[in-house]
């Protein structure tokens, strides 16, 4: 039929591979109990009454319980000043049942969000977002490493192998996701580009990449053509479009017109279902990695 896409791509199956991974997690919790005497500990703050944010927190929480891992959830109101919300994370820090502190965000607009997460001690910020955690993974040191980014490589891993020589273009900057998915990248030894919504000849750039990391923000902007036959696209974005008529609200999409950079593409994640379900998964990671640094022991293998 003519105008009809041919999907050629091989999805990358985020759920799938979170669930695995949580199973794993799950099943290592015991050994490090047994050792220590407790189970890990992640602390998750939430600071004010977001919709949204409750939602996360409240994910976050049974995913903690359900790998046998200990969950404290702590709710401050959005009128909580920074002193307030400070000392709370320095409470937590000092909380020997606590190996991992996550502080939701966005804050209330009041709030200075980088003061408060630079607050956070290094060694549990399971989030990787403190300036210590960044120059950790900037300079190769052994550290917290951001939830998203070590998803989307263990998603290219589990795809391709070594990475080694890969070309790679990662689209987007922010701290979140660009900056430390680069510098991920290149600890795997790929030959790394970093572009993002202002970059010249965008298209062309991400024509001669093997490996495309989405997180720019803009919904399907990047299209089926700017794709070099045969590469792997990482989709980190999520964007709901406008509601048609009849719908109750729009369709989730990425930053990736999926249709057809799947036409060209080896293999896609998609969105939802991809990059989206890791984000815990590399939290409850974290957490356990936090926990057996924090006691003296050695790294969990296979994380």
């Amino acid at each position: 039929m003519t105008g009809e896409v041919t999907t050629t791509a091989q999805v990358i199956d985020g759920k799938a591979f979170a669930a695995g991974l949580r199973a794993r997690i799950a099943d290592a919790v015991p050994t490090f109990e047994a050792a220590i005497g407790r189970a890990p500990g992640l602390a998750v703050v939430l600071v004010g009454d977001d919709p949204a944010s409750a939602v996360y927190v409240g994910s976050k929480g049974k995913a903690t319980v359900a790998a046998g891992m200990a969950s404290f959830e702590h709710r401050l109101p959005a009128s909580a000043s920074q002193a307030e919300v400070e000392a709370l994370l320095v409470t937590l820090n000092a909380d020997e049942a606590v190996d991992g502190i996550l502080l939701q965000l966005p804050l209330p607009g009041h709030l200075d969000e980088q003061a408060a997460v630079a607050t956070i001690h290094p060694d549990k910020d399971v989030d990787g977002l403190t300036p210590v955690s960044a120059g950790r993974l900037a300079l190769g040191i052994p550290g917290m490493v951001p939830c998203t980014p070590y998803g989307c490589l263990l998603l290219l891993q589990d795809r391709l192998g070594d990475l080694s020589g890969k070309d790679a273009v990662v689209i987007g900057r922010s701290i979140l996701v660009g900056k430390p998915m680069a510098q991920l990248l290149l600890g795997a030894n790929c030959t790394v580009t970093m572009a993002h919504s202002r970059t010249k000849d965008l298209p062309d750039l991400v024509r001669r990449a093997d490996i495309v990391v989405a997180a720019v923000g803009r919904a399907e902007m990047i299209k089926g053509d700017w794709i070099k036959p045969g590469a792997i696209v990482i989709d980190v974005g999520i964007n709901r479009l406008a509601a048609a008529p009849g719908e109750a609200k729009g369709r989730l999409v990425g930053d990736v017109d999926y249709a057809s950079a799947a036409a060209v593409a080896a293999a896609v994640t998609p969105v939802p279902g991809g990059v989206g379900p890791m984000t815990i998964a590399c939290l409850l990671r974290n957490t356990l990695v936090a926990a057996h640094r924090r006691a003296g022991l050695a790294d969990p293998k296979g994380f």
